[in-house]
């Protein structure tokens, strides 16, 4: 192997994510000196090192001659003047200025003056550091996401006394570590903790808040968008307290309020209850350190279920869109008979040649038989009148996003439907409870928002209003369940749990580049890499299209009232030049037309 560049490497800070880094660059041929002032630190990080080669040699990704080069070439001390030969020093003490200006002001007298050191903060200013230092001009920020082994995401921070052979010297690092650098500006959270923090901080609150449990918040969020984690339990993992401290940080440099620490992570920090790393967080686990869940009494569902599901054997799709469609498959697939009514029978007819498709796709794809797409067609009737609606168990509106309409449709199906029919909209950001009061049984209204692929996608909001019996929303949940869905339950407020959470995450990636923080590039390649997104925020607006996330952003922006909801200027200025999105071609990006 070629001599790599900076050779011999210090990491001040033995935690899980020191030590992660130690790994990561023992692995890569350097010479790794770990320091830290807790001997059972060191002795951690030792035991926890070994551990994890013993397990990438099981998994084929380690020879056992590499394990042993790779523990051979890391040393573990308990004084920072081991760091004396090294040609980079890593600092990933505690989040707190006073210590990390104490390591790198005692770091200037010990290391050589080319040595460069790097401070892993994600709160901090990379620049106020800096300037306390002796030699400001070889300060860097080189923030790692956890686990370091793992995660590809380096954000490269220089502040405007960084020489750039300093950046130029941490960027190569991490190319040769097989990272992807993105360079940053230095402000608290930099890209990826900038958009992610604020978005664990809603969360937090929006659990504080007895809107939804944590199980339904954490499982919205990885069902709905395809996230490695939930929320709550990803707070838990970096540590409650580290939370508090990188908000802290943003609040008191942005001034918005969703950056304002949720009252309930100083509580939780004050007990102790810092997350896994104390056993105890939002979750209970099993001991410290520990990543399994062990139960504990579980918090009162908000509304709770506690009626007797109705019968649902008969089922009204109204609707020829691609969610009305894709409901309407998940139920034909299911065995039910389904009653698909659009605006006219030719509608309808067109409506169900679209499933049609659709299931023969999956018969190629060799998801379901010949026989079972001809038992599900057959089991859908096209109808061009709410009149055939009349004698069904569960109707499910899924027609424009448009209060008025749903409203007069909701009318409609309070005249047609039988007593005692269950009458369901899929809308993702309307009242629910206005589409109940245009029925003169809002009882027996519940809000059943599917997520786009229907048949592919399991998440299922069940919306309970004010005024929803206890048996519909029992009938609802039952149904999600007969469907192989997983429904959530959560309350009649703008957004719910899923587009409460997503969409102000989106609007701060695009003020992000308004403001020429970062680019959209980096930006969407710090969400995939550093958070684990399948998707960046600006390939996820395109597809879901800037007019609706728009119109989304309005909305949860009317309901709350926070200054910080109000939708970035930049969207609001694609949208009206027709810049919608993968629909029309161009949005934040431009794409081929078919």
């Amino acid at each position: 192997m070629d001599r790599p560049t900076l050779p011999t490497v210090a990491v001040v800070g033995l935690g899980t994510m020191g030590t992660g880094i130690a790994e990561v660059l023992a692995r890569s041929g350097r010479e790794v000196v770990g320091i830290d002032i807790d001997e059972n630190a060191t002795r951690r990080a030792v035991a926890a090192l070994e551990s994890s080669t013993a397990r990438a040699v099981e998994r084929g990704r380690l020879t056992e001659r590499e394990r042993r080069d790779t523990l051979a070439r890391f040393r573990a001390f308990g004084d920072l003047r081991a760091a004396a030969e090294a040609d980079l020093v890593v600092e990933v003490v505690p989040e707190d200025y006073a210590t990390k200006h104490r390591v790198i002001t005692e770091l200037d007298d010990i290391v050589e003056p080319s040595a460069v050191i790097a401070t892993g903060t994600n709160a901090l200013s990379v620049t106020r550091l800096a300037a306390d230092s002796a030699h400001p001009e070889r300060v860097v920020g080189l923030h790692f996401f956890n686990p370091a082994p793992a995660m590809k995401l380096v954000e490269v921070v220089s502040s405007v006394l960084t020489s750039p052979e300093a950046v130029a010297a941490v960027t190569d690092l991490a190319h040769d570590l097989g990272k992807e650098p993105i360079a940053v500006g230095d402000r608290p959270g930099f890209v990826a903790d900038g958009l992610l923090f604020g978005y664990l901080n809603q969360a937090a609150a929006m659990y504080e808040a007895k809107y939804a449990t944590r199980e339904d918040i954490d499982a919205a969020m990885r069902l709905g968008c395809g996230l490695p984690m939930g929320p709550l339990a990803l707070l838990d993992l970096i540590g409650v307290d580290t939370a508090r401290t990188v908000l802290e940080a943003m609040y008191a440099a942005s001034r918005d309020r969703l950056h304002a620490p949720a009252p309930i992570l100083g509580r939780l920090a004050a007990a102790g209850l810092t997350g896994r790393k104390a056993g105890r967080g939002f979750y209970t686990y099993e001991a410290p350190g520990s990543a399994t869940v062990v139960p504990d009494a579980p918090a009162p569902r908000e509304g709770g279920t506690t009626g007797t599901p109705r019968e649902v054997r008969s089922v009204g799709v109204v609707g020829s869109g691609t969610m009305a469609c894709g409901i309407a498959q998940v139920f034909a697939t299911a065995g039910h008979r389904v009653v698909l009514v659009a605006r006219g029978v030719e509608k309808a007819e067109r409506a169900r040649a679209r499933v049609a498709s659709s299931l023969e796709r999956s018969v190629r794809k060799g998801r379901m038989t010949a026989e079972a797409r001809e038992e599900a067609l057959a089991g859908i009737v096209p109808a061009g009148e709410p009149a055939a609606l009349a004698d069904v168990d569960l109707v499910v509106e899924a027609v424009a996003e448009d209060l008025a309409v749903k409203r007069s449709l909701f009318a409609t199906l309070d005249a047609v439907c039988r007593p005692g029919a269950v009458l369901a909209t899929t809308t993702s950001s309307l009242p629910v409870v206005a589409c109940a009061r245009a029925t003169s049984r809002p009882q027996d209204v519940v809000g059943m928002h599917f997520f786009n692929p229907a048949p592919a996608m399991k998440l299922v909001e069940v919306v309970r209003t004010v005024l929803t019996d206890d048996d519909v929303h029992a009938t609802a949940r039952e149904v999600c369940a007969s469907l192989r869905k997983h429904p959530v339950d959560c309350g009649d407020r703008a957004g719910f749990i899923v587009n409460a959470l997503l969409f102000p995450y989106l609007n701060n990636a695009v003020k992000m580049v308004q403001e020429h923080y970062a680019t959209m590039d980096d930006i969407d390649t710090a969400m995939k890499l550093g958070g684990g997104y399948p998707m960046g925020p600006f390939e996820l607006l395109d597809v879901v299209g800037l007019d609706v996330s728009l119109a989304i952003e309005r909305v949860l922006h009317r309901e709350f009232r926070e200054p910080g909801l109000a939708p970035a200027p930049l969207l609001e200025h694609l949208v009206a030049a027709g810049r919608t999105g993968r629909k029309t071609g161009r949005g934040f990006r431009e794409y081929a037309r078919r």
